[in-house]
Formats: C-alpha cells, sequence, structure tokens
C-alpha cells in the first residue's frame, strides 16, 4: 500500500498536533518518510575526478608556503564537490594529496581513523609506525592501522609525494575521534622492516596480477585483494586493466576511491565520463554502476568500505541489472 498524503480538510488538526509536540522533541515518523524510506539509495554525493597534474602543481605551490611544522600534514584534501558538502571525498572516506620535501620530517601522531598511503613519486620517503620503520617507494601500499603511532620524512633528495585513504568521515560520524601527539615529537625507529604486513610493494602487487586470471564476469578484468585485517573498515585492491578492454557494468552499495597507477582510459560512471591517466583520482559514490576502458594498459588501486557494510548486512551488489544481496 502507498502512502497517502492526508486531505487538506485535516491540515488544521495536524498543524496543531505538531505545534505539540515539537517542543517534546519527537517527531511523527509519517512526517519523515522521505528520509527513512527509499527504495534505492538517495543520489548525494557525486562522481568526481581529480587531476594529478592539477595536484601536483597545487603541492609544489603549497611547499613553497606552507612547512609540515604549520600544517601537521601538507596535503590537499578532496572534496566531493556536492552542493552544500562540505568535507571528505565520499561518505565514509577522504582522499589526499600529500607532499614532503627532502629533509623534512611529520612529527609522529596517532589517531582513531584508519589509513592508508599510495606512493606516487619521489624516491626516499618513509614512514615509522609503531617503531618499525617502513621505506616507500612508487606504487607501493603503506598501512598505519588506526591507533599506531606513526610520523613520516623524505631522506632522499627529491620531493616525494603519495595519495592518502582514511576513513575518516566514518570515524567522524561514529564520533569517537581520538588523536595525539608522540611525547618525543619524533618515534624512535626499533626496527627496519623489509617485510611487513604494514607493506605492499609494488614489484609483488604487479607480479601477482600478471599471474591473476580475469574475473569470468568481465566487471574488473584482472583484480586482487591486498589483504588488510587490520583496517577493518577497508577493503584494498588492485586491478589490471589490459589495452582495449572494456568491463561490463557493475554497482554496489559500496564506496568506492580510485588512483590511478600506470596507464589511460576512461570510466564511466552512472552515465558520466572520466578520462584518466597516472596518478588521476576519481570517486565512486554508493550504488552508482560503473565501467572502465583501458586505453593503454592500466593498473587501478581502489579502496572501498565493503567490510563495514558486509559486517552491518548493508552490501549489495547489481550484476546485469540482477540485484543481488551480498553476504555478510
Amino acid at each position: 500500500m502507498e502512502y497517502r498524503r492526508p486531505p487538506d480538510t485535516m491540515r488544521p488538526a495536524l498543524d496543531r498536533l505538531y505545534e505539540k509536540l515539537d517542543p517534546l522533541h519527537v517527531d511523527p515518523g509519517w512526517r519523515v518518510t522521505d528520509i527513512s524510506i527509499r527504495k534505492e539509495p538517495e543520489k548525494s554525493l557525486i562522481p568526481a575526478l581529480w587531476k594529478w597534474r592539477e595536484g601536483r602543481s597545487a603541492l609544489h605551490e603549497v611547499a613553497r608556503i606552507v612547512s609540515p611544522e604549520m600544517a601537521e600534514r601538507r596535503n590537499l584534501i578532496m572534496r566531493n564537490p556536492a552542493e552544500g558538502h562540505a568535507y571528505g571525498t565520499l561518505r565514509t572516506m577522504i582522499a589526499a594529496y600529500q607532499l614532503m620535501l627532502p629533509g623534512e620530517r611529520a612529527r609522529t601522531h596517532w589517531h582513531t581513523p584508519h589509513a592508508l598511503r599510495v606512493i606516487l613519486e619521489g624516491e626516499g620517503s618513509f614512514t615509522v609506525v609503531d617503531g618499525v620503520r617502513v621505506d616507500m617507494r612508487p606504487g607501493d601500499v603503506v598501512l598505519t592501522p588506526g591507533g599506531c603511532w606513526h610520523g613520516h620524512g623524505v631522506e632522499g633528495g627529491e620531493p616525494c609525494i603519495w595519495l592518502d585513504v582514511l576513513d575518516r568521515p566514518l570515524n567522524i560520524l561514529l564520533e569517537p575521534v581520538f588523536q595525539d601527539y608522540h611525547p618525543n615529537d619524533l618515534e624512535a625507529v626499533i626496527e627496519v622492516a623489509t617485510e611487513t604486513p604494514l607493506l605492499f610493494p609494488w614489484s609483488e602487487t604487479r607480479a601477482r596480477l600478471d599471474n591473476t586470471d580475469p574475473d569470468a564476469e568481465e566487471r574488473f578484468g584482472p583484480r586482487i585483494l591486498l589483504d588488510t585485517p587490520d583496517l577493518k573498515t577497508l577493503a584494498l585492491h588492485m586491478q589490471l586493466l589490459p589495452e582495449g578492454l572494456e568491463t561490463k557494468s557493475y554497482r554496489s552499495s559500496a564506496n568506492y576511491i580510485y588512483c590511478v597507477l600506470q596507464g589511460e582510459g576512461r570510466s564511466v560512471i552512472d552515465g558520466r565520463r572520466f578520462d584518466w591517466s597516472f596518478g588521476d583520482v576519481f570517486a565512486v559514490p554508493c550504488w552508482r554502476p560503473l565501467e572502465h576502458v583501458a586505453a593503454s594498459d592500466a593498473v587501478l588501486f581502489s579502496a572501498s568500505d565493503e567490510p563495514v557494510q558486509r559486517f552491518c548486512g548493508y552490501f549489495r551488489e547489481d550484476r546485469a541489472g540482477d540485484r543481488q544481496r551480498g553476504t555478510s
């Protein structure tokens, strides 16, 4: 049975009722159906793309003015361009380009949001996570799970840039936002790690992709999951799009942030075309159809909130128009 609006003759009586209820801070459920009852998710945030060449140029301009001491982290957060939206790349995640110059150190802190970085440019950067130093090279994915001390630095002779991804918007929504700074400013290095669950080296990732078969449904091409049990809210994938590949349409309830690590191509997100190349970042909000076309051999990194949706029993997929219920 469809919802029926009350006849106009009832309006005076209803208005008097609402006037009595408002001071009690209660709302009649039938007045909020536009918020609470929908057949499909509302399209509040929009698909968007941020160009590497523009972000890189802006970071170098910022670096001439802003030091790590001034900014804590010299980064540029990608804000979803939906009208009225103030913070976050998507509802549950933010992405940001970050730059550090040779010889710089970013002081050690910890926070509740889970974080990761994808290294895009420059040799000589490193992070120290709970006393473990991890050297970072282009293409690497490096984790800083929530609650871990972490600070960064550059010992090489060139600027280093990476992409940060955090679940901070989700953390803010739930409200347990905690952060503090190391009493010694910079955490001491206890161990230098060459193999650690915090690091996914590019060479190993690329080798795995080259030895992975495409998915049978032709939605992703060869695609691998990076095993990150300490990042409980985020799923990280790498996928290879061979030149000429056109993936079939796929959508799910998860939100996705993509970063191009190799090649050129385009993606069609909810009917909008986005052309991309190395270093570009694009956002796919909840329940938007997505297709990729590779103009050359391409590798895409993606982070999504699929794990938290699966845990809550919210995750849904739509393959070829047939909506399917996910498993939790």
